[in-house]
């Protein structure tokens, strides 16, 4: 089973875009072939969509970091910086 898991990343899979629905239609499509049997299906299903769940973590942490990167590097102001420049205008106008 794990070969398996294996050959659909190294096949671009990309289990990080692909849908609950679209796993199981992919193992249902294995258990026809015979590649898996019945009851390792549910087994596998679970496996691949928390495999799945898991890259979409990687991925957006690793976007997140790369747009953090973006942003000090082109020297763009975070939403952070303009709320506290936006506090210190409200602060000189209260004074």
């Amino acid at each position: 089973m794990k070969d398996l898991i294996n050959k659909g990343l190294a096949l671009g899979l990309g289990l990080a875009v692909v849908s609950k629905e679209q796993i199981e239609k992919l193992v249902d499509e294995l258990v026809k072939k015979g590649e898996v049997s019945a009851g390792e299906s549910k087994d596998l299903i679970r496996e691949l969509f928390e495999k799945g769940e898991t890259e979409k973590k990687e991925m957006n942490t690793r976007i997140h970091e790369q747009m953090e990167k973006l942003l000090k590097e082109f020297n763009i102001p975070t939403k952070a910086d303009l709320e506290r420049l936006e506090q210190r205008i409200l602060d000189l106008e209260n004074k």
